[in-house]
């Protein structure tokens, strides 16, 4: 759950316009590249304004019985539940049924710091209540509750205070987990109903709830799974109203670009609302953050529970919505988010290779070379069998082989060619000369 940062047939299981793009067809290729080599299952969904152009999904929602998961398959979405528990709270401002400013001793007295901790405090994650998932753990007791939701809340009750209250940012699920019962506490009504009434009903989602029991892949839903080097292991799945409003909700990446879509459009709230949920502090808005995409900027969150990670973001200039859910990780997800993103925008983009660099390449290519056109030195070396660059004072970052000569490092749009005892460094057009010392 805890915030991390920052896609063969197309006519099957896949969901685009009748004339199918180039750039859609090669996403579809990376996706099922990564499919075909064990480091990816899940999801994606790509909306253009109203439009789904591109839904599918890849590998399977339950392993041992082969079942294929599809564009409509359901996973838990982590803590993009945050930003639907977030728009639930603006609802109820506008309502004038909370502000901004209410104490969190309006409902929860007993939680520490309570009269200085405020609605705005928990959404910015500012309230210096520690964090129950990430910094804390839940005992075999506290699972075996009779409410495990209230058993959880006096978890909350009982911490002291890691720091005044919104004198930082320190992310904690504890504030969302309490944003949850607040909800449940003004409109007399389950969160589960609240996040149905006010969101999915709302704007006419399909496939996203609140789980109240385990997967159902008779429903369409899928387990999360870990690769351990030769198979895919499912993830043991957590307990019930474990994540709660921080984290628990189910969905589809098409319901998703869905929501973030009429969020921005004003459906959901008002656009004096969404302005306030965008306003950042300490990077974090009320569970909205940017992410950069060149010279794009995307609104969204994402989340990881149990073996699942998900990714929204909206870029407003474009109206473009996409999602991720990941729900066999094997593969960096942002990585894989930063290939999607490379080919839509038709930026050059080398699939990776999972081949294993051999000693005989390291040992050629490792050492210090430098630059007649530039005063930067790049450190070529090993670490765990792979080959890494760092160039001057500058973190190192890992080489991807995509044939013997040439690496790539994708996230900066790094491409690196060995020849002899020299390589030239290609990025963004730019071609740099370098000679091994």
């Amino acid at each position: 759950m805890k915030k991390i940062l920052l896609f063969t047939v197309l006519y099957f299981n896949l969901t685009i316009s009748a004339q199918v793009e180039p750039k859609l067809q090669k996403i579809d290729s990376l996706l099922t590249y990564l499919e075909n080599n064990d480091k990816f299952m899940g999801s994606l969904a790509i909306q253009e304004g109203n439009t789904v152009v591109f839904a599918k999904g890849y590998g399977y929602s339950d392993v041992s019985t082969k079942t294929k998961a599809n564009e409509n398959t359901k996973y838990k979405i982590g803590s993009i539940s945050k930003t639907l528990t977030a728009v639930v709270i603006m609802q109820l401002i506008e309502e004038k049924k909370l502000k901004l400013e209410t104490p969190l001793a309006t409902f929860y007295p007993n939680v520490k710091n309570a009269d200085k901790i405020t609605i705005e405090a928990l959404l910015h994650h500012r309230s210096g209540i520690p964090d129950y998932i990430n910094q804390d753990s839940i005992t075999s007791e506290e699972l075996k509750a009779p409410d495990l939701k209230e058993a959880i809340f006096t978890k909350i009750t009982n911490y002291d205070s890691i720091f005044e209250p919104d004198s930082k940012f320190q992310y904690s699920n504890s504030n969302y987990y309490l944003l949850g019962g607040i909800i449940e506490k003004v409109t007399k009504k389950s969160y589960a109903e609240n996040i149905d009434k006010r969101i999915v009903s709302k704007i006419g989602l399909k496939n996203t709830f609140y789980p109240t029991k385990g997967v159902q892949v008779s429903n369409n839903e899928g387990f999360s799974y870990l690769h351990d080097g030769s198979s895919w292991e499912k993830v043991e799945e957590w307990e019930k109203d474990t994540a709660y409003a921080a984290g628990a909700i189910v969905s589809t990446p098409s319901d998703l670009t869905k929501f973030v879509s009429a969020l921005f459009q004003g459906k959901l709230i008002k656009p004096s609302s969404l302005e306030q949920m965008k306003i950042l502090k300490d990077g974090y808005g009320k569970s909205l953050f940017q992410f950069p995409f060149g010279e794009r900027r995307f609104y969204g969150h994402n989340g990881k529970i149990e073996g699942f990670n998900s990714t929204l973001g909206y870029y407003p200039k474009e109206q473009l919505s996409i999602s991720l859910l990941v729900n066999g990780d094997n593969f960096n997800t942002n990585d894989i988010m930063i290939g999607v993103l490379s080919i839509y925008y038709k930026l050059p983009f080398p699939f990776p290779s999972f081949k294993k660099i051999n000693q005989e390449l390291i040992s050629k290519y490792s050492g210090i070379y430098i630059s007649k056109d530039i005063a930067l030195k790049i450190t070529i070396f090993e670490k765990e069998g792979e080959l890494l660059a760092q160039a001057t004072g500058q973190s190192s970052f890992l080489l991807t082989m995509q044939d013997e000569k040439t690496f790539i490092f994708a996230p900066a749009g790094i491409t690196i060619i060995f020849d002899q005892n020299n390589l030239i460094l290609n990025q963004g057009g730019v071609k740099l000369n370098f000679t091994k010392e």
